[in-house]
């Protein structure tokens, strides 16, 4: 009679030991949360931006802008704008987005050497973003929801403990990719690596996060890194970040486009 009683003493005992499976992160949860991480730092932002690009012959080209958020929504919508300072012939080029949930992102392009505004279309979105190897999407992000998500591991990258999550588009015609893989810092969720994969499931562009650093209490990427796996890459580091400066919702308006707001927007 002693032994089944042993038996539910190590049942007993398992139990309190075993691992709280039940608290781990689903996929979608890893990507929420460093959606939120990446994008949504402060209630606002702003930063001086440089951006090397070289192309697979070696040939360098600058571009230098000034970047502006301003969240509507902690995780929700948001508004992105983007003045361009350097090259000469961009100066007063501007990109604005006011990143929706419940449809698609509004976005604008300002050429002021010809006074257009150009609405950026849905399926232009994938496109290169100043001739770089960066998209249009990649600067206001892409939506969580879009995709499905997989968590298919767990891997040390460059020292940091990573989430692998596989992300397949729920609609294939809008995107270029068949998938992308992100590696997710477990300790303040930023992504730190992403993989894309072509129709043909082969490899076509990495971007890595180069530098992290902490501005007021806020893990940054501060540099990153987009390579085309055939050459040619793009360097993108974010100076002079400074986060809850008061921005207000009222400059991400076709109005600014025409006429930037100076306070922020500075040579």
């Amino acid at each position: 009679m002693k032994i089944p009683g042993l038996y539910i003493l190590m049942a007993c005992i398992l139990v309190v030991f075993a691992p709280d499976n039940a608290s781990a992160l689903s996929a979608d949860e890893v990507m929420d949360r460093a959606n939120l991480a990446y994008y949504y730092g402060g209630k606002d932002g702003v930063a001086r931006v440089r951006m090397t690009i070289k192309d697979r012959r070696g040939r360098v080209r600058m571009r230098e802008m000034t970047m502006l958020r301003y969240d509507v929504e902690d995780g929700g919508r948001q508004r992105f704008y983007v003045y361009f300072h350097k090259p000469e012939d961009l100066e007063g080029m501007i990109y604005m987005v006011w990143k929706n949930t419940d449809r698609d992102d509004d976005r604008w392009l300002y050429v002021p050497a010809i006074d257009l505004v150009k609405r950026v279309s849905q399926r232009d979105k994938r496109s290169s973003f100043a001739g770089s190897h960066f998209t249009y999407e990649d600067v206001s992000g892409r939506l969580p929801r879009d995709d499905v998500h997989e968590l298919v591991g767990e891997e040390m990258v460059d020292g940091r403990q990573t989430y692998v999550i596989k992300n397949i588009p729920k609609d294939r015609d809008l995107v270029e990719f068949s998938f992308y893989i992100t590696w997710i810092d477990k300790d303040n969720f930023l992504p730190i690596k992403g993989e894309y994969y072509d129709r043909a499931g082969k490899l076509y562009r990495v971007i890595t996060a180069e530098t992290i650093e902490t501005i007021q209490g806020i893990p940054t990427i501060t540099k990153a890194r987009a390579r085309d796996v055939e050459g040619g890459e793009t360097v993108v580091e974010f100076r002079d970040v400074r986060y809850d400066v008061g921005i207000k919702e009222d400059i991400f308006s076709e109005r600014y486009l025409r006429r930037p707001p100076r306070r922020w927007i500075r040579r």
